[in-house]
């Protein structure tokens, strides 16, 4: 028996060395010197940029700067829910909105107030989660751009387009009769 066990070893080794020394027996060729490209030093990181990190709780880093909202209220995120009135209007839901916004609303111009009596829709008594921006022009309609002043935090309204000066022709009504059939069967 212990022959054959040092036999297996010996077996062992030789596949072991054969193995290694097979993988050694690849030989590349020299390159000629037209074939060495330069290579340029890989550039060097840009230095981070410090950015103030606090810790709250054991993995939680929070960074110490404003976040978009804050930097431009109009992005600020708004869930809202009209009051239930039966009279709201547009300018109504518009100064709800702005409420706690930081941004009050213009009241200037002729054509503003127009915008502002308008009923306000029973699809636009809850809005959001969405932009302050958002909601200010679903609110408005797309007949409408939204402007704002940074400085005066008011928000304003215009008519959309090159006719913002002129007033809406009211499109006229069909004047035809419409003629009536009684339902086959039914009463008169």
């Amino acid at each position: 028996m212990p022959a054959i066990h040092v036999s297996r070893h010996l077996v062992g080794a030789g596949l072991l060395a054969a193995a290694l020394a097979s993988g050694c027996a690849t030989t590349t060729a020299p390159l000629a010197p037209d074939a060495i490209e330069e290579v340029s030093a890989a550039p060097e990181p840009e230095a981070p940029e410090y950015i103030p990190v606090v810790r709250y709780g054991r993995y939680t880093l929070v960074e110490l700067a404003p976040t978009a909202a804050q930097r431009d209220l109009l992005l600020q995120t708004i869930d809202v829910s009209m009051p239930e009135d039966a009279r709201a209007t547009v300018g109504d839901g518009l100064r709800h909105v702005l409420k706690r916004s930081g941004y009050g609303l213009c009241e200037t111009a002729h054509a503003v107030i127009e915008l502002y009596a308008l009923p306000l829709p029973a699809a636009h008594l809850h809005l959001g989660p969405m932009t302050l921006r958002d909601a200010l022009l679903t609110l408005a309609g797309p007949a409408w751009d939204l402007h704002a002043d940074d400085r005066t935090r008011q928000v304003c309204f215009e008519r959309h387009g090159r006719d913002a000066d002129a007033d809406p022709v009211p499109e006229p009504l069909a004047t035809e009769a419409v003629q009536t059939f009684p339902l086959a069967g039914g009463q008169p």
